[in-house]
Parts: C-alpha cells; structure tokens; sequence
C-alpha cells in the first residue's frame, strides 16, 4: 500500500519508512519551508484491558466495564502538539517562508492548498501562557482533524488523532496500574503538570518524566482530542482498532486531563466529555468551528498508523465525522 495519502512523494525523512513492526524507529517529521520537526515514537501493537478496575481508587463508572482491545502498531507524537508546530499551519507561515525564500511549489504545496484554514481568532488563543514550545490550546476537535489533514498532505504520510483505544494503551505503556508510573499519586509531581504544581498555566511540553515508551505529558499538561464520539463502554462491539464515527458534535472525548485538573483526573483511564459548554461564548462573537474558550486546558498529538488505511478505509472510519461544520464566518 502506498505511504502517501495524497498521491505525492512522500518528504524524504530518515527512518519514516518501515515495512514491519521490527523496523519501527523515532523519527523527526520535518515540515517544509520551517526549522520544525515533530518528533515521532514508535508503538508496537498489542492487546491490552482497557478502562479501570472497580477497585481503583477514585474510578468512575464510565471507564468499565473492563474489555480487552487489540490495537496495530503505530507512531505517536512524543510531545504535545506545540505552538510554533500549529502556527506553521493556522498563520501559513511555511507558505510564507517558502515565497520569502523564493522556492518553488511542491506537490505537497500543492496538496495543502485544498485543506482548509482557520478564521482569524478574535484574541489570543495561548490567553498569555505562552507560545513557541507551549502546547498548542483552545482549538476544537474538528480544529485538530484538520490540522491533521494538513499534515498529512504537508508530509505525504498519513497522519490523524489517536482514538481513544490507542491513546490509553499508549499512556499505560504495558501498565496496569492507575498511571504509568504506578498506583501512588504523590508521585505525580515528577511525571506531570496538574493543579497542585501548575500555578494554573499550562507549561512548556517535555520537561517531566515520560512513561516508560518515551511519550511525555501523558498526564497532565494539557488535556488531549481523540477521535471518538462518547459512548458508554457496554456499547463498543470492536475488539480490534475500535473507534466510534462520530455522528453528533457533542459529546467527544479528551484524555489525560489538564494543568488544572485534579489527580484523579489524570489517572491512564480517567475519560472526559466535551459538551455544550465547549463552545465560543463571548455572545458578540460567532461560535467558530475552529476554537473555544470554555475549556482553555485542551490540545492534541498526533498519531501515524504503520498500515496506512485505503482512500475507502478513511472516508468511511478514520476521517469520517458528522454533522459537517461550516464556518459561521464564510
């Protein structure tokens, strides 16, 4: 199967090619015309019992039943998705580089010019706690998808949000324990950022302990979108890769909860619904389909499936999500 999603040579990026599990390796995912790199750690697949034990301390009803899910191997973002990362894309700022520095369009270049752009937003997004390698904050799911879909064609390899399936396995990193790191949340302090450490702003991505597969901010930092709509676990049928379509606009899940959450919230199976709430809610602004404000403690990292799925396989599964949203703006 080919590796581009877009029908284009693929960025040259070394080891970015694998044909098997056993040759996975961390990568830099270079984006064109700019000094950023997205770093890339490999995941092997597996099968794993996800949600929580009815004894874990603070559990909520909705991380069971318990059931064992199989995911296929893949690449996760080892941080955050940071400012200077998402600004390339919601300010064009490679485009802008690219006609600075005089160099020809790609076909990537081309690529991008289909994949939407976000409408100006009426303030700062980062609210003053900071940008450059601060995890990029306050955009909506469907903002993170098309970020995606952009990468995706900036790159010439298939990149989405994880689901959420991938997302606990990858947080619990061969645990079964309450966090990664084990059962005692006092020890929180060296692995995350999170109410009691914070100073109530989010903080820059990478600087505590990563789990044991090298992904940092797992816990804490910022909350982070998946692809799936909320649904109670009783109601999941798929064993292996299983995703909900999402079929309304609320609720979707985030996971890993945020600089401002409490401990219970950052535990591997702890689940969050977006609601109602999480929209634009200055009344004199419109409700943008790219941001909010209500739930400012809320980013992304990006996944990379090693069997990237067909055309077919993404319109009706991995890209697919309803009700389509317009901009109020257009």
């Amino acid at each position: 199967m080919a590796d581009s999603p877009q029908d284009v040579p693929p960025v040259e990026v070394p080891n970015a090619v694998a044909a098997t599990e056993a040759d996975m390796k961390p990568y830099g995912e270079i984006i064109e015309h700019t000094d950023q790199k997205i770093q890339m750690v490999p995941i092997p697949g597996g099968k794993f019992m996800m949600g929580s034990p009815e004894d874990e301390d603070d559990r909520n009803e909705d991380e069971g039943p318990q059931h064992e899910v199989e995911v296929e191997p893949f690449w996760m973002g080892k941080f955050e998705i940071t400012w200077e990362q998402y600004d390339v894309w919601n300010e064009s700022v490679d485009q802008r580089m690219r006609k600075m520095l005089s160099k020809s369009k790609t076909p990537r270049d081309v690529a991008v010019d289909g994949v939407s752009k976000p409408t100006e937003p009426y303030t700062d997004m980062s609210f003053g706690m900071g940008r450059e390698d601060f995890p990029a904050i306050c955009m909506t799911q469907h903002a993170a998808r098309t970020y995606c879909e952009w990468l995706s064609a900036k790159t010439g390899r298939y990149y989405r949000l994880p689901t959420e399936a991938e997302w606990e396995y990858a947080c619990r990193a061969g645990t079964d324990t309450a966090y990664s790191f084990g059962e005692d949340a006092d020890e929180l302090e060296e692995h995350a950022w999170f109410y009691d450490n914070s100073e109530d702003t989010s903080q820059r991505v990478g600087q505590k302990k990563p789990n044991p597969w090298g992904l940092y901010d797992m816990h804490g930092n910022v909350s982070e979108w998946v692809l799936d709509q909320y649904t109670p676990y009783d109601k999941i049928k798929e064993t292996l890769n299983p995703l909900v379509v999402p079929k309304t606009l609320y609720p979707r899940i985030v996971r890993g909860g945020g600089w401002d959450d409490d401990p219970e919230v950052l535990r591997s199976a702890a689940r969050k619904a977006s609601n109602e709430d999480w929209k634009q809610q200055d009344p004199q602004e419109p409700k943008s389909i790219w941001y909010h404000t209500d739930a400012l403690s809320v980013g992304f990292r990006v996944v990379r499936p090693l069997n990237v799925p067909s055309s077919e396989a993404r319109s009706t599964k991995w890209d697919k999500t309803e009700p389509e949203q317009k901009d109020p703006e257009e």
